[in-house]
């Protein structure tokens, strides 16, 4: 097996809303449409996918059709090459209508980073 992540699919309570907030508010390219079940997003590695949540669950298997937490242990990351463009990210996102949850803040890795939620929560 090579060592690639080829998809992130996130399953989403609203897919027109998520399409919105991820293609209009923060300017990820996509040919889909939500009446296509399911939409794609192009980026510079790993395709980026919405899927209506309980599809996804069915898709994954009988048993995994219950609500998700709050917090479900995944945090998807956007790096950017200068401090201040984190500042401008959070402020793209919140436009878009994300609730920044964490501010954006020195880290004790040594980074600047802060965090944002999407329409379903997603950290």
């Amino acid at each position: 097996m090579e060592p690639r992540i080829s998809i992130v699919t996130l399953g989403v309570s609203d897919l027109a809303r998520s399409y919105r907030f991820y293609k209009d508010g923060l300017g990820l390219a996509t040919t889909g449409k939500p009446e296509d079940g399911i939409v794609f997003f192009k980026t510079l590695g790993a395709v980026f996918a919405l899927f209506p949540y309980s599809d996804l669950a069915e898709d994954v298997g009988p048993d995994w059709t219950g609500p998700r937490s709050k917090f479900s242990g995944i945090t998807l990351a956007h790096n950017v090459r200068e401090r201040h463009e984190v500042d401008e990210v959070l402020a793209v996102a919140v436009a878009a209508g994300a609730e920044v949850v964490k501010p954006a803040a020195d880290t004790s890795w040594g980074g600047y980073s802060g965090y944002f939620t999407d329409p379903d929560g997603y950290v």
